[in-house]
């Protein structure tokens, strides 16, 4: 009992005032003032067990949480270092297509200007050798002969600046589209920009692989007018396409048995469209097409089905993004064993 509530009980018992019955009742109740009294010290007592128990807790979840903080900054540190490593990456990686969409029109433009090239030479040298007569004919004073050899040599050098000028305009037209990116719109010939990126891929492939060969139709829609956009995008979105689809045909072809090869004639097929709100230009070819399982990845970043070594997997992506951020569609049908068609949609309001 409590030391206190015993006082109480001794006074109580020694005490002659009271009746029996009431010191019962008081003792009783002293009892259970005592017991609960008890209780409250072994509460109390349990309780300040907790309260210690639980600062420990506390102390040793505060160091956790602070050496997890430490791990997560650790980690945020080392996650950003990889975000900048995989930018850098990106970056490179974009260079690289761009580098190689460059290679393809440079094959393509140097195949396009060797054949005027080729009439300046041939020209020029005749030329030499009909003034070579003409200071002969001079010499044995044959006027007639040498007004003949003038007349002649004044129509090889027409012919020379002709095709001088035909080589002067390919170079212009045509390396404006592979030049630093200017970023501006200019009003631009859909057709004329689809025709030049059909022969610049060609020629680019034969280029690299002279037994490269390939069927090539254009259906280019006439009443399609000048559209304002940036020709080097436009362009190298062209090229992805068309250089893909040559691929695809080759692929198919390299995989036929000889008989079936020489009965399968590689074919790719470019064509425009005006439509209400905007035009329309499909790359289509009679290769084996995308499968059905990757069709839906086909446009994700550093997505090949090429060998390594052979393609980053950025040129659909970045097709995919500059049509998009003109206000335009790149979308892709597909049958197997039959082809594919990309179709590029531009909207003439963009």
């Amino acid at each position: 009992m409590n030391k206190d509530l015993q006082i109480i009980k001794d006074v109580i018992e020694a005490s002659k005032h009271i009746s029996s019955e009431d010191e019962d009742r008081i003792i009783r109740a002293l009892k259970k003032a005592s017991s609960a009294l008890e209780i409250l010290e072994f509460k109390l007592e349990r309780t300040n067990k907790v309260k210690r128990t639980t600062a420990i807790l506390l102390e040793e979840t505060i160091e956790e949480l602070e050496q997890k903080r430490a791990a997560i900054e650790k980690t945020n540190e080392a996650l950003n270092t990889s975000l900048q490593d995989l930018k850098m990456a990106q970056t490179q990686l974009i260079q690289a297509e761009k580098m190689a969409s460059l290679g393809e029109l440079t094959a393509g433009i140097a195949h396009e200007i060797q054949n005027p090239l080729n009439f300046v030479n041939n020209f020029s040298e005749v030329s030499k050798e009909l003034l070579e007569e003409m200071l002969e004919e001079l010499k044995n004073g044959d006027t007639e002969e040498v007004e003949a050899i003038a007349s002649d040599v004044i129509a090889n050098l027409e012919k020379i600046l002709h095709h001088g000028q035909r080589a002067d305009g390919i170079v212009k037209g045509m390396l404006q589209h592979s030049r630093k990116d200017s970023g501006e719109k200019e009003d631009t010939d859909i057709n004329t920009l689809v025709d030049e990126y059909l022969r610049l891929a060609y020629h680019g492939l034969r280029a690299k692989d002279k037994s490269f060969n390939a069927k090539l139709i254009t259906n280019l829609d006439d009443s399609i007018e000048s559209l304002q956009v940036v020709p080097q995008d436009l362009g190298r979105v062209l090229l992805n396409l068309i250089t893909n689809a040559f691929h695809a045909c080759t692929e198919k072809q390299k995989a036929l048995s000889e008989l079936d090869a020489e009965k399968f004639h590689p074919t790719v097929e470019v064509s425009t469209k005006k439509e209400k709100d905007g035009i329309k230009i499909g790359v289509k070819d009679n290769g084996n097409g995308v499968p059905q399982n990757i069709k839906d990845k086909i446009f994700q970043p550093f997505f090949t089905t090429k060998p390594t070594g052979q393609g980053t997997g950025l040129g659909l992506s970045l097709s995919y993004d500059i049509v998009k951020a003109i206000g335009g569609n790149l979308t892709l049908e597909t049958k197997n064993k039959e082809g594919s068609i990309f179709t590029i949609q531009i909207p003439l309001n963009q």
